[in-house]
Formats: C-alpha cells, structure tokens, sequence
C-alpha cells in the first residue's frame, strides 16, 4: 500500500531566506508537520518553489496523502481537457507534478527515476494531448486527406519520437524536451502527399506552440524539434521514409547516438516503432564499431569548445552537464560503449543511462567497479542539476557563481558548504579521470617512438596508395597506429619478414577505418593480427577480406574451451531468432560462421589445440550450420510452396563430413533425401509436384549456402557423391536411394556410404536413412570384388593426379585418400561404417585385411597426414612448398606435427608414406593373387 509521503521524508532542506520562512509556514500550515518543514525549507530556498506552492496549496494539501494517485489522476487528466481548457489546464498540470516532484525529491521520498520518470510522464501524456488538438484542427478543416476524427486514435500515421532525455525517461527538473515528428506517407497517396505533409507540420507547429508559448499560466515544456534530419531546410514534420534515407545517407555518429534513446512517445506508437526498427542498422552496426570513439570525442571537444568549457575544473559557473567530469560525460562513455557493442549484443541496447551501465558492466564491457562509481557520481549531478534548476525553473545546468549562491545551494541539500564544494571536486574530478582516460586509450600510439629496427622504406611508401588507406579518415587513424604496429613487427623473431606479411594483408585489406580503430582501441588485437600474417598466408587473406571477424575476440570467450555442437546450435538459432527478415539470416549465419571459422583456425595457429581437434571443430560447426539454416531454408521454401509433402527431406553428409572431420578450406559433401509417402504434390499458393519440390528446395539450400552475399559465402557445395553423380536429380527419394543402393550402386558409392551421417532435418527421417544404411552395409560383400574395385580406383587416381611434392598430405600412395581407401574397404567388409578411420583399421584388422600391427602403422600415417593437411591448408590453401612458408609458418607446421622444427621431416614423411603404401599394396595383391589362383 502506498504511504503517505509525510512517512517517507528522510531528509529536508534547510531555508537559505530566512524572510520567507513566515511566509512559507503561511502558506503549507495545512500540511503534515514533516512535509510542512520540507515546503517551508524549499519555498524559502527557491523562489520557483515558492510561486508553485502559493498556487497548489490547495492541491498539495490532498495530494501527500498518496503522492503517487494524485501525480498519475493529473497525468491522466491531460487526455482528458477540453479544446478551450487545454492551455491552461496543462500548464496547471505541469505546475503539480513540478512541485510534488520537487518535494519528493528534496524530501528524499523519491528515487532519481521515480522523479525523471514522473516529468517524462507528463511530457508524454502533454505531449500526447497537444498533437490531438493540433490534428482534431486540422480535420475539422478537411486540410489531412482523408483522415476524419475517427482516425485520429492513431494520429492519422503521424508519430512523435521523444529523444534524448525525455526518450530515455530521464527528463531533468527543468528540461527542454527534444522531440522528432514523422508521418507515415504510406497511407497517403501520393497526389496528396504534400497536401498530408503540410497539415502534419501545421500540427506539429501548433502542439509546439501549445507545449512552450510562455502565457500568464507559465508553459508547460520548452520544445526543441532541431534534432531531425537537416533541420536548417526539412520541415518540422517529413516522412519516415525520407528520415529514413537521411540517416542511411547521411547520418553521423551523434545521430547514431541520439537514436540510442529514441522513443515513440504519442500519435502512432506501433509506426513510430516500426520506423526505430527499419533504422536499426543505422543506430546498430553489424560489427564491433571503435570508430565510434573518435567521433564521440571529437564531439566532446567539439563542444567544450563551442560552450568555452574545456578548462580546468574550477567550481564557480561550473557546467554540471557539459564541463569537465559532468554529466555529458558520463553519457558519452555510456553511449560509445553501447554503440560499439550494440550491433552485435541487443542487451545492451538500453535507453537508461543507469541501465546502460549496468547491462555494459553484466556483458564485461565495462568494469564493474567503474560502472558502479559512475553511476554513483551520475545520480549525485543529477541531483544537483536538479537543485540548480529548482531554484528560478532555469534550464541551468551552471552551478554558482558567488558565495551566496553555493550558500543556497548546500542548504537545499542540507550540507555544509565546504562539504558540498569537496564532494562536488571529488566527483567531477574521478568522473573526468574515469572517461577521459577510455577516450585517450583510443589515441595512444600517436605519441610513440618509431621503433629501433630500420625496415624498408620502399614497402612503407607504398602503404599510402593501398585501398585501406587511401581516406582521409583511414589514413588519420593508421599515421597514429603505425608506431605501435612496427614497433611490434620490430620484435617478430624476423622483422622484415614480419613487415613483408603484414604488407601483404594491408595490401589487400578493402577499407580500413573500423579495423584501425579496434587496433587503436585494443593493442593487444595487434599482437594477434601480426602472428596470423605472419604465419599463415591463407587466415591472413580470409582476415583482410573479414576483418570484422577479429570482432570476436574481445566477446571475453574467444579463447575459452570449445563448446560442442549443441552449445553452437543454440547460440546459432538465437542469431536466426533476432532476425526476421530470410536474407537477413542467410548474412547473420555467415558472419557467425565466420567468427567461429577464425577462432578455430587461431586456437589451432598458436596451439591450443592440435590438428585431430581442430577437424572436429571444423566439422562440428559446419554441421551447426547445415542442422540450423536448413529448417530456415524449408519454412521460407514452405511460404511460397506449402509444406513439404510427406516426412520431409534430410541432409546426409558425405566424405570428411560425415566423418566429423574437416580442414579450414573443406568443400561440404551432401545428398538430399526425401520421403514423400505417396503424397503428389505439395499443399500450398503454388503447388509443385513432390519431386520437383524437393529438387527446387535442395537448389535453395544450395543457393543459402554458396551465394555471394553482402558477408560472402558460407561453404562450397559438392553434391556429385548423390546417384548416379551430375546426371542424377538433386534430391533423392528415400525408396529411390534404397533401390539404388541394394541394386545398382558401385563399389566406390557403398565405400562412401561407410562416412555418411545425417546432418540436418527431421529425427524420423533421419533415423530411416541410417537404418537403411546400416542395413546395406551389413549385407555381405565379396571380398574379391571389393579389393579388385579398390585396387583399380589406387591406379586411376595414380593415373590423374600425381602428389604435388613431398608436402601433399592427400594424394598419392600411402597418403590420405589411399590410406582412407583401404579403411573403407575393410569397414565394408566388416559390414561397419567407417565415420572414424583408426576405428575401421579396426574393422580392417579383424576380416584379416591388415594384421594389428599394420593397423597401428597405418593409423600413426594417416594422423601425420592429417596433421599435415589440417595444418597446411590453415597456412595456405595452394600445396604447400617449404621455402615459401617463411620463419612462423615453419615453425607452426613442425609443432603441428609434433616436430622440433622442419629439418628431417620430409624424410620422415616420405618414409611413413612408403610404410603404409607397401601394407596397402600388400593387402590388394594378396587379394588378388588368391583370386587369380
């Protein structure tokens, strides 16, 4: 139950004139004696108070009975006035919710929000009530085509963003309200387009004018509509659509900013929100935006200059607000940080200050610590703006002047002036330490010494003409980033090589404002940028090409233990889940894979984990992929199509993955299997028949996959291991496949069949393929037949392909594919799958294909082989050649493979591959000599 605010009071302001003391006692002898003391203390330190309490005696008497009925009875009262008595009646509500405001405060009774939060109310309610009566005029003169009284419950599709503080609910005591007016033109035609538009701005003219004309009642908020798009030549009300343009345009980093607390605040509620949401890609970047510091501190100092408050913080005519340490301040910091992170994190997209805050501390975006005193010191100035503007209602934000006025002052908040002056210094000075510190960690570099190694000047002279730094903006950035990237180029354990790598990698790099600025913002991301270019040419080539992806490394678990599949696909359909538009969600799936694509290929460069687990990774998240894309694939097939017929369609994935098993450039092997159950066709706006369907999905699946979007491609697709290979259809019925396999396929498909899994679609159809699988492979096979079909696949890939030198993990005798050859063949005449290859060595040993020791021999060949491949194609996706790899890359590829270094690994390879071909080789030929005998 609420009480009454006498019982609330814990603190009261002591009266600074002592002249009014008489006086205010005149006025408040009907109050409770605590708020009656309170009054008096207020009234006789504020002349402002004092003029609202001589008015609303009578009101206040009832009201601090329940302060928080009567404050929402006068809110609600706006909606409620005539035509005739809205002037003054909303200028008389103001002057209520002003003085319990005050009381409430002063007293102690109210929280900072629950005080913000009653003046925000009533502007919006005030507001609300103005643009009726604005639009009500303009009907009634048939000046807003087609659009009767009726229609105005939604203002006709006109809407009124609340910015700044009254958008973030933060209204200060005498605060101007900045308010942006849009109409929807889409209810218009556009003959009477113009026609709209001009009775929207007289409206918009007249709710202003109602809000902020100064009459004998006062006024009720001063209104500032400057902050729309270009306001010296756009009208006070344009289309969203126009706005919309404007900011895609045009917009700059403090409109980015001042969207941050946006909010529909009367007329179209549900358009004005629409309109938020279309322009959050212009508030919200995709990627981790640190260029957003720059511009938020060149526009600190842009107004410290403008306002003349960049000196040194003395408190006498000190700018709570926009001097050193003030509000603005805090502000600044809060915002940036939302800016940079907000794209990617929607937490953090809160309009609060206090809020935003918190959330950015909760994310590790800000230390808690640091959150915590700044939004201590945030309330205290705001209590005291509060103070300063109570005393003749002043949009201040000065504190005073003279002796006298700090003497007021402290006794409205009841200290001592030398206490209040102390903590006042202490305050602002920590805040401007706090924020002026994270705004100056954006600029080192610019200060420090080239470093000690000479490089060569012909490679740094080039820089200027590379694509990244041919802006004025880029190459500002870069000048004052480039001392500490040499400088750490200079400490590579061969610094010209270092400087050559890096060269190639800025050569290619598209643009490079964002990326200069996250550098400038975390040095320690330069460590990690110099180690990939360094070492590998391929990651350094995907970086310049996706530089965003090092985004991912300050989320706080990039170098954090894997979380496994089911970890990956929840945070994957969270992704999917925050975009509602399919295109939308093909690009937030590739910038995703992309992050997890580069952490993986980072925790294997610097050996966090070894080549066996970074293949599982790779795997694992390219199954992610296929397991969530493919519902999102199917539901916007369905719209279109209907759903599909039958139980639906699965993915089998094939070769490395189906296996589990994949390098960092891996194309994806796939069939597609559907099972109609006799239905025709599909039910749908446009039905297809049911194998036309499901051929035209897969094509879809396909397109989601390899199409080259704004975040490229996801992976490439390799669908010839289907039936019958390029002249068979895209998508096989399940009865189809299960003929095919029982009857017409070759040995070399049931050799494939032993990596097949289902990666993706329905549980039922999924565990069908893999019976049927299982079922064929179980079947017995002739072992003759089977080893003689191996044995002629060995001679025609000798025939195609030789190895492309002693480095090529894959092709050639005794390398991988052969020694994956002979696995297969012996899982299939075990009649198992072989999805892990040292398991069906296994299988191999016990049909006496290989003997127990041949196994371990070939297992140990095929891990070094797949370190090598795993490996060599993060480094490079060209064959490796080992005079090329350069210092890092050598030395990462002999720690891969469990080397000292590079010397005498060749040989060991050449000797492993020669061990396990002379097995293979032998376990054929006995094969077929037994049957040629």
């Amino acid at each position: 139950m609420t009480s009454t605010l006498e019982a609330r009071v814990t603190r009261c302001p002591r009266p600074h004139d002592r002249g009014l003391v008489k006086d205010m006692e005149a006025l408040t002898g009907d109050l409770p004696p605590a708020v009656r003391d309170l009054a008096v203390g207020a009234g006789a330190s504020a002349p402002y108070l004092a003029g609202l309490l001589e008015k609303e005696r009578d009101w206040l008497a009832a009201a601090v009975a329940d302060p928080e009925a009567h404050v929402q009875a006068v809110i609600r009262g706006a909606g409620d006035l005539s035509p005739e008595a809205l002037s003054d009646g909303l200028r008389q509500g103001k002057r209520r919710i002003a003085l319990m405001a005050a009381l409430a405060d002063l007293g102690g009774a109210w929280s900072l929000e629950e005080v913000t939060g009653a003046l925000t109310d009533y502007a919006d309610a005030a507001c609300a009530a103005a643009l009726r009566a604005g639009l009500v005029a303009q009907v009634r003169r048939n000046k807003l085509p087609g659009v009767t009284l009726d229609d105005l419950d939604d203002a006709g599709g006109m809407v009124v963003l609340a910015m700044g503080k009254m958008g973030a609910r933060e209204l200060n005591y005498s605060s101007d309200i900045d308010l942006i007016c849009l109409f929807d033109e889409t209810r218009f035609d556009p003959e009477v387009f113009h026609e709209a538009r001009s009775a929207f701005v007289r409206a918009t003219r007249a709710m202003a004018a109602t809000l902020g004309d100064l009459t004998g009642q006062g006024y009720v908020f001063r209104t500032d509509l400057r902050l729309r798009p270009d306001p010296s030549v756009t009208p006070v009300c344009l289309g969203m659509e126009a706005a919309e343009r404007y900011y895609e345009s045009l917009g700059r980093t403090w409109e980015r900013a001042a969207y941050i607390k946006a909010r529909p605040c009367a007329g179209d509620i549900a358009a004005g929100a629409r309109f938020l949401d279309d322009l959050r890609p212009f508030v919200w970047r995709r990627h981790l935006d640190f260029a957003a510091i720059q511009d938020a501190h060149d526009m600190r100092l842009a107004i410290r200059e403008h306002k003349g408050l960049g000196g040194p913080i003395t408190l006498p005519g000190h700018n709570m607000k926009l001097g050193r340490g003030g509000i603005r301040e805090i502000e600044f910091f809060t915002q940036t940080r939302q800016l940079i992170a907000g794209g990617r994190d929607p937490d953090l997209r809160t309009r609060g200050t206090c809020a935003g805050l918190r959330v950015l501390a909760e994310k590790d975006w800000v230390p808690a610590d640091v959150a915590e005193v700044l939004t201590d010191h945030y309330r205290a100035h705001r209590t005291v703006e509060h103070r300063l503007q109570m005393v003749r209602d002043a949009q201040t934000h000065d504190l005073p002047g003279t002796d006298e006025g700090f003497e007021r002052l402290a006794a409205m908040m009841d200290m001592d002036v030398e206490v209040l002056q102390a903590d006042l210094h202490r305050r602002l000075s920590a805040v401007h330490e706090l924020t002026e510190g994270f705004f100056a960690a954006s600029r080192q570099g610019a200060e420090k010494p080239a470093a000690p190694h000479t490089f060569d000047a012909a490679v740094l002279d080039r820089w200027p003409s590379y694509p990244a730094l041919r802006t004025v903006r880029g190459a500002e950035i870069f000048e004052r980033l480039k001392p500490e990237l040499l400088k750490r180029l200079a400490d590579a354990a061969k610094p010209d090589e270092a400087l050559l790598a890096f060269d190639g990698f800025l050569s290619r790099l598209p643009a490079g404002v964002q990326l200069f600025s996250l550098l400038r913002a975390n040095p320690q991301l330069a460590d990690l940028l110099i180690d990939v270019v360094s070492t590998s040419p391929a990651l350094a080539a995907h970086l310049s090409r996706n530089a965003q992806v090092l985004d991912a490394v300050l989320g706080g678990d990039f170098f954090s233990a894997w979380p496994g599949r089911e970890a990956l696909a929840a945070g994957l359909r969270e992704v999917l889940e925050r975009e509602p538009d399919y295109e939308a969600r093909l690009d937030e799936t590739r910038r995703w894979a992309r992050e997890w694509h580069f952490r993986i290929g980072v925790h294997l460069l610097r050996g966090l984990t070894d080549a066996r687990t970074a293949g599982r990774q790779y795997a694992d998240l390219a199954q992610t992929v296929l397991a969530c894309l493919w519902p999102v694939v199917v539901d916007q097939f369905a719209r279109r199509y209907g759903p599909p017929p039958g139980r639906g369609a699965v993915i089998l994935g094939m070769g490395s993955l189906g296996a589990g098993r994949l390098t960092a450039t891996s194309d994806l092997d796939l069939l597609v299997i559907y099972d109609a159950q006799g239905a025709e066709s599909s039910e749908g706006p446009k039905p297809l028949a049911s194998r036309s369907y499901y051929a035209r999905l897969t094509q879809a699946m396909v397109t989601a996959m390899t199409a080259p979007m704004s975040q490229g491609k996801l992976y490439e697709i390799d669908m010839r291991l289907r039936p019958s290979g390029n002249q068979g259809p895209v998508a096989t019925s399940l009865a189809a496949f299960e003929s095919y396999q029982r009857e017409q396929a070759w040995v070399w498909e049931h050799l494939a069949l032993t990596r097949a899994e289902v990666v993706a679609g329905p549980e039922a159809l999924a565990d069908a393929v893999h019976e049927l699988r299982d079922t064929v492979l179980a079947r017995p096979a002739d072992r003759a037949k089977v080893l003689s079909e191996v044995a002629d696949m060995r001679q025609r890939i000798a025939q195609a392909k030789a190895p492309a030198g002693p480095w090529d993990a894959k092709i050639g005798p005794g390398r991988l594919q052969d020694i994956e050859l002979l696995a297969q063949a012996g899982a299939l005449l075990a009649g198992q799958t072989a999805r892990d290859i040292p398991q069906a060595f296994e299988a191999a040993a016990g049909v006496g294909l290989v003997t127990a020791e041949e196994s371990e021999m070939l297992k140990r060949t095929y891990a070094r082989c797949w370190a090598l491949q795993c490996a060599g194609r993060l480094l490079s996706a060209e064959p490796l050649v080992e005079n090329t790899l350069g210092q890092a890359g050598a030395a990462f590829l002999a720690r891969a493979l469990d080397a000292e270094d590079l010397g005498g690994l060749e040989a060991t390879l050449e000797r492993g591959h020669a061990e396990a071909a002379a097995i293979i080789e032998r376990a054929l030929r006995a094969t077929k000599e037994a049957r040629d005998g």
